[in-house]
């Protein structure tokens, strides 16, 4: 068995390494180039209360905070000290996107909508339509609204359901009006 002295064994290693770190230098600019369109994943981060154009449009001074609260839901900021006031604000961050962020606040006095501020809302289509980064520009956003023909395709034939089905227990009725979900001030 050959015998070699611990220096040299060093002195080959590190003619090894020296070798194998040169050979980084011969990167092109072409490997480059692919080498910087290779990103980290990066989490999107949506916070807050998304408003449209058509919610705001609805919002009329005078209104409860009820009402507002149907239209807007909760608000994100409720301030201890300024009771008469709530703050919607919206912010999205995405890979490849500018971020986003509206606001819009809303005055109350005497627990009455007095009037509200903010920046310029999109509308519901507008958003979609700058959030869906997969959709070409060209496609168009399907309506959601079902018409009476489209609707007449589910409606039952009434002789297979007379044969089928059993007379169905009468409902309860509806309430009046469901209970608030906080309680008024």
């Amino acid at each position: 068995m050959l015998a070699i002295p611990q220096r040299s064994l060093w002195l080959l290693f590190g003619a090894a390494a020296s070798l194998s770190l040169g050979a980084c230098s011969t990167v092109t600019d072409s490997t480059r180039s692919a080498l910087e369109k290779i990103t980290p994943y990066r989490v999107e981060v949506v916070q807050g209360n998304f408003v449209s154009k058509e919610q705001v449009a609805a919002l009329k001074p005078g209104m409860s905070r009820q009402q507002v609260r149907e239209i807007l839901g909760t608000s994100l900021l409720t301030d201890v000290f300024h009771s008469d006031r709530w703050d919607y604000v919206f912010t999205m961050r995405r890979q490849g996107v500018e971020p986003q962020q509206r606001r819009l606040t809303l005055f109350f006095k005497n627990d009455a909508l007095d009037r509200f501020e903010g920046d310029t809302m999109p509308s519901e289509e507008e958003f979609v339509a700058a959030v869906d980064t997969r959709a070409s520009k060209t496609s168009k956003i399907p309506q959601l609204e079902a018409t009476e023909s489209q609707l007449d395709k589910f409606k039952p034939d009434d002789k297979k359901a007379a044969k089928t089905e059993a007379p169905a227990a009468p409902l309860a009725p509806l309430p009046p009006s469901y209970p608030p979900l906080e309680t008024a001030r």
